[in-house]
C-alpha cells in the first residue's frame, strides 16, 4: 500500500532516503526535546526522526497519508498527529522548545515560514525543502536580485543556511523545478522588541517598490523629519542589511 499524491496538498513524495536522511540530520537535536514535522507523507523523514531521543509531532491533513503512517510505524499513533500546521498554537507542548522539519509543500511554502516566525519563541530550529527559488529568496543577501522581503523578515529572526539543492528526479510524482533545502537557526533578534509591526511595515513598502531610493519608497510611511536626510534615504531596499533594517526602524521610532 502507499498514498496517493495528491496535487491540490502540493504532493511530491521524496524518494531518495540519503537525502531524507541528509535533511534530518540538517537539524542540531540541541536545545529541545520536540520535533514536528510537517506534510509527512508517507514518512521517508519520520522514519529517521523515529530514530531520535525526541518527541515527535506530525502535522498532516491528508487522511490517507495519516493512515498510511499509523500502519508502518508502531510509534506512530493517534496522538502523534497534530493537524493543520498552518493552524497550530502549539498548547499540545507542555514545556520546552519545539524544532520543525519537512519536505514543505511548495503552495504554502512562504505561510510556513511566517508562520515560524510568529511564533519565533518557541521554535529554535527548522530545516525544510523548499522550491528552490524560495529557498534561495529566503537566504538571499543584500544587493542581490533574490534579496527582498522574504529574506529580511526571515533573517531578522532567524540565521538562515542555504543547505542543498535536491533535483526533480527524486520525488514521485516529480516537481516542475528543483528544491532547496535550508536551515534557520534563531538569532537574538536583538532591537525588535516591540518594534515587529513598524519594522514590516518599512521593510513590506521599501521593497514594494525596490527600484526607488527610500525617500520615495517610503513616502506614504510618512517619513519622520529628522530621518528624511538620513544615508539610507538616498539608497534602495536591496542595498540595506538586515540589521540596517532593524536599526532604522529603532530611529525612526525615536523620531516618530
Amino acid at each position: 500500500m502507499s498514498v496517493k499524491a495528491k496535487k491540490h496538498l502540493g504532493q511530491h513524495f521524496l524518494t531518495d532516503e540519503n537525502i531524507a536522511r541528509k535533511i534530518v540530520e540538517g537539524l542540531s537535536f540541541e536545545g529541545y526535546k520536540n520535533i514536528m514535522e510537517v506534510g509527512p507523507g508517507m514518512g521517508v523523514l519520520t522514519k529517521y526522526l523515529l530514530e531520535k531521543d525526541q518527541n515527535i509531532y506530525l502535522a498532516e491533513i491528508d487522511t490517507e497519508s495519516i493512515e498510511y503512517l499509523k500502519n508502518n510505524y508502531s510509534s506512530v499513533t493517534e496522538n502523534t498527529f497534530v493537524g493543520d500546521f498552518l493552524k497550530q498554537d502549539f498548547n499540545f507542548i507542555n514545556e520546552g522548545q519545539i524544532a520543525v522539519i519537512g519536505n514543505f509543500p511548495y503552495n504554502i511554502s512562504s505561510q510556513i515560514l511566517f508562520k515560524i516566525i510568529d511564533h519565533y519563541e518557541l521554535i529554535p530550529e527548522m530545516v525544510g525543502m523548499f522550491q528552490k527559488e524560495v529557498a534561495e529568496r529566503t537566504a538571499a543577501v543584500p544587493r542581490t536580485k533574490d534579496y527582498g522581503i522574504l529574506s529580511v523578515l526571515v533573517q531578522a529572526y532567524y540565521d538562515t543556511s542555504y543547505l542543498f539543492t535536491v533535483h526533480e528526479n527524486v520525488f514521485n510524482p516529480p516537481p516542475k523545478v528543483k528544491s532547496g533545502v535550508i536551515r534557520l537557526t534563531r538569532n537574538p533578534k536583538e532591537g525588535l522588541a516591540g518594534n515587529e509591526v513598524l519594522f514590516k511595515q518599512i521593510v513590506k513598502t521599501g521593497f514594494n517598490q525596490r527600484r526607488k531610493k527610500l525617500s520615495n519608497a517610503l513616502k506614504i510611511l510618512n517619513i519622520p523629519e529628522a530621518l528624511k536626510t538620513h544615508e539610507f534615504m538616498d539608497k534602495r531596499a536591496e542595498e540595506l542589511s538586515v540589521a540596517d533594517f532593524i536599526n532604522f526602524t529603532i530611529l525612526w521610532k525615536e523620531n516618530q
